[in-house]
Parts: C-alpha cells; structure tokens; sequence
C-alpha cells in the first residue's frame, strides 16, 4: 500500500506516505514515512479507538480516525507536534473500505 498525504503546522508544510497497512483482525498495523518513519498500531475497545506507538513508549485513547483534530490534541499529549500532526493526518486519510467503521465518514465534526 502507498497512499500520500500533506502535513501542515504553523510553521511548516510537507507530506508523508503509509506505505504499509495491516489488518490482524484485531488490530491494525500502519507505517508512516514522513520527516520520521512511524510504526502506529491501532483499533477499537471497549472505550473506544486507541492508538500506540511502540517506537515512542506511548499510546492514547481517540476518536474516530477522520476526527483529524481530536486525534492531533490527544497525540500532542504523549509525542512530539510533528509526529503527531504526522499521525493524526494518516489516520485521517484511510477510508472505512480500509479500515471500516474505525473511519466513520459519515459524520459531520
């Protein structure tokens, strides 16, 4: 899988690529290469969408992966601005025919 995304921050722009998405039934498995490469691994509890990066030691609870704004407040808690901007921008870009309703597009945030 190779699918391409721009980033932007209030300081700088550029773009980044999931070049490998991987559906454990469970989990998913998704990795970045942007300014850093980024291993993501992500899915759904009880309490809702979670994300970890175990290259980082840190993890969180987010909400659906098209709320882009959300997931970015919540990353900004546990990684680095870049990073997490980086992130919440490729959780954004799967379509729910890649992730299904992890991706919920058919709300309005």
């Amino acid at each position: 899988m190779k699918k391409n995304f721009f980033c932007k921050s209030s300081k700088r722009k550029w773009a980044g690529q999931i070049t490998k998405l991987i559906n454990y039934g469970s989990h998913y498995e998704m990795r970045i290469e942007s300014l850093s490469g980024i291993t993501v691994l992500f899915g759904k509890t009880s309490m809702g969408t979670f994300a970890c990066m175990p290259d980082f030691q840190a993890g969180c609870h987010l909400a659906e992966l098209n709320n882009e704004f959300y997931s970015k407040e919540k990353l900004m808690g546990v990684i680095n601005p870049i990073d997490a901007i980086t992130i919440a921008k490729a959780l954004n870009a799967l379509t729910p025919k890649e992730v299904g309703d992890l991706s919920d597009k058919s709300r309005d945030y």
